[in-house]
């Protein structure tokens, strides 16, 4: 069960720290404004839906926190033991080489250009 007055104030924390009004928040996860008030005031207990809502519009939002107030808000970035960006290939024999162009094939079968 969830305890609505550490729900409410988890909520106006993720509201404080995005500097948002409890209006602009509203349009922000797609709900009407009189569900944020309903909720900030107890009136109302929050849905699975809205949870889900917070949690996907706003990435910094860990659900466990959210609901139990456990772990941190802003969520740590999880890091990963494999590399998952690009990595630029360069030469370490001709420091005089300088990228002209980049191409990127779709698989749709369009492409983009890039020119320095």
């Amino acid at each position: 069960m969830i305890n609505s007055l550490e729900f409410t104030s988890r909520i106006k924390k993720v509201m404080d720290f995005h500097q948002l009004s409890a209006s602009l928040f509203a349009d922000k996860i797609g709900v009407q404004r009189s569900s944020i008030s309903h909720i900030l005031s107890g009136r109302n207990k929050p849905s699975l839906d809205f949870i889900l809502k917070i949690t996907s519009e706003f990435k910094d939002v860990d659900i466990h926190w959210l609901l139990h107030g456990k772990g941190s808000f802003p969520k740590k970035a999880e890091i990963s033991n494999t590399t998952s960006t690009p990595t630029l290939l360069t030469s370490n024999t001709n420091n005089d080489k300088k990228i002209q162009r980049i191409v990127v094939f779709f698989n749709d079968g369009t492409f983009e250009e890039y020119k320095k």
